[in-house]
């Protein structure tokens, strides 16, 4: 039986364990941290759970194509509870809010309702949304591979795709942005230009609402902690071995194949090594020099790093009466690095158990302005970091409790992630969360192999630009695909 050897057990790790294991190979996984999830992520402070990974899932509708998928890794089962919020985003402006529904004829109705002006850019909204709602993923095997129940394609779902596809060029060409400023009411155009991070191209921001109004989207309970361990529970289930704290120093080759990983000075031997790792980070350390493959470098040339910081509040007070997911503009905007924030957008798990003390609520606000990793960098090594974040957070909360006077002097836990958590926690490049899809910017996947080394795999959110958790997922199946193929095994596709 092969030997594998898997650096890092996030959610592309996982999968590829798991389909290695079943396809009839030994995996050992090497993780950094001390549990699984990588990016997805969630954590726990003084009673409240704070989730930094898992905002929405594409896949959890029983109908969708990644659902299979999902299922076969174990991070859904039967057991799953998915909750689907609706309206799954509102924009907070004092006035009438306005909302995005998932159903269409309700959310059609509703924009017409709320901005009469912007009937005919409504009108062209919701019929490109009802096109990208048919939008699917669809599973692809590598050429070459034997497989254990292979599920072709459907030829009809390709076909219900076309309309969509029709609408991709122009989208692609122009920010969410650019899109939401054709509407003339201020606060649609704030909310349409705040479901994806500035800079990403419109077809991410249909590709997101037509998630949702196709009935998937929803959200684990949970979250990202139940997610990831679904997973680890059916990679060691199926006898696959998970060493946390193990960080790789370097992927051993020898005479141009794989030979095993450095951790610590102690050598692991494997037959093979799938690195799962963030690939800039891992094509820059993790070989005896930085990797050079044409496909590498373009990676580092087009990446576009996607920044978070996470501002995460405990309140003690049921706030199941405000927004799940809203955004609002700010009276005083501020500043940080650099940057002047104008408006701000917060998750409310009060309706969620397990996330707070009883009659109490954890909230989350995502920044996503800009590539902060240079200040926060500074501010490290100059001795500010804590005080930065300290500042950072202390904006935030006083402009949340400006708009909703309830918060007012109820934060009992405050806790702040920035680029450099998800460097230190994550082995993300730069502390990145995924890379923006600029209009024009490189959307087609890069191999997982290099050439003159044999038996050394790729995979992760970066291998499949905009990266996300279908993307890790999808990667690691592909990985272990090639691995098959290679060792002339049988993939094994239940």
């Amino acid at each position: 039986m092969a030997n594998v050897v898997i650096v890092g057990a996030g959610i592309a790790g996982l999968s590829a364990g798991i389909y290695a294991l079943k396809s009839g190979f030994d995996v050992t996984i090497c993780e950094s941290h001390i549990g699984p999830g990588g990016n997805c992520t969630s954590w726990r402070r003084k009673g409240y759970l704070f989730e930094g990974g898992m905002h929405w899932l594409n896949g959890s509708g029983d109908e969708k194509t990644l659902n299979r998928l999902w299922r076969e890794v174990g991070a859904i089962n039967d057991a799953t509870r998915i909750i689907y919020t609706d309206p799954f985003l509102v924009c907070d402006n004092g006035g009438p809010r306005i909302s995005l529904y998932r159903d269409i004829k309700k959310l059609e109705a509703h924009l017409y309702e709320r901005s009469p002006e912007d009937t005919a850019a409504i009108r062209e909204l919701c019929r490109d949304l009802r096109r990208f709602a048919r939008m699917i993923i669809p599973i692809m095997d590598i050429p070459r591979l034997k497989v254990k129940g292979k599920k072709p394609l459907r030829p009809g779902d390709l076909v219900r795709m076309i309309p969509a596809l029709s609408r991709m060029a122009p989208l692609i060409s122009v920010t969410a942005e650019n899109y939401a400023g054709r509407f003339k009411n201020p606060v649609l155009r704030l909310l349409l230009s705040n479901v994806v991070g500035p800079g990403y191209d419109a077809m991410s921001l249909f590709f997101i609402l037509g998630c949702y109004v196709s009935g998937d989207g929803g959200y684990i309970e949970g979250g990202s902690l139940a997610m990831a361990g679904n997973m680890e529970n059916r990679f060691t289930g199926l006898g696959g071995k998970i060493r946390y704290g193990s960080r790789v120093d370097r992927v051993l080759v020898s005479g141009g194949k794989a030979v095993g990983v450095s951790v610590r000075g102690e050598t692991i031997p494997a037959d093979a090594v799938i690195v799962t790792a963030d690939t800039l980070a891992a094509a820059d350390t993790l070989f005896d020099k930085p990797l050079g493959e044409p496909w590498v470098a373009a990676m580092r040339r087009d990446t576009d790093l996607t920044m978070n910081s996470f501002l995460c509040y405990g309140f003690e007070a049921d706030l199941s009466e405000l927004p799940e997911s809203a955004i609002f503009p700010l009276d005083r905007p501020f500043e940080h690095a650099g940057m002047t924030i104008k408006s701000l957008g917060f998750r409310n798990y009060a309706r969620y158990p397990g996330y707070a003390p009883a009659g109490c609520s954890a909230v989350t606000v995502t920044l996503s302005k800009g590539d902060t990793y240079a200040y926060w960098k500074r501010a490290k090594e100059n001795g500010e970091y804590e005080a930065r974040k300290r500042e950072l957070s202390d904006a935030v909360l006083d402009r949340l409790e400006e708009k909703y006077p309830v918060l007012k002097g109820k934060a009992a836990v405050r806790d702040t992630a920035t680029p450099l958590t998800y460097e230190r926690y994550c082995g993300t490049y730069h502390g990145s969360w995924m890379t923006r899809t600029a209009p024009g910017q490189r959307r087609a996947a890069y191999p997982c192999k290099v050439k003159g080394m044999n038996n050394v795999y790729f995979a992760g959110q970066r291998i499949m630009p905009p990266g996300g958790m279908p993307p890790a997922l999808l990667s690691g199946r592909t990985a272990a695909q090639h691995l098959c193929r290679d060792f002339g095994m049988v993939f094994v596709s239940p």
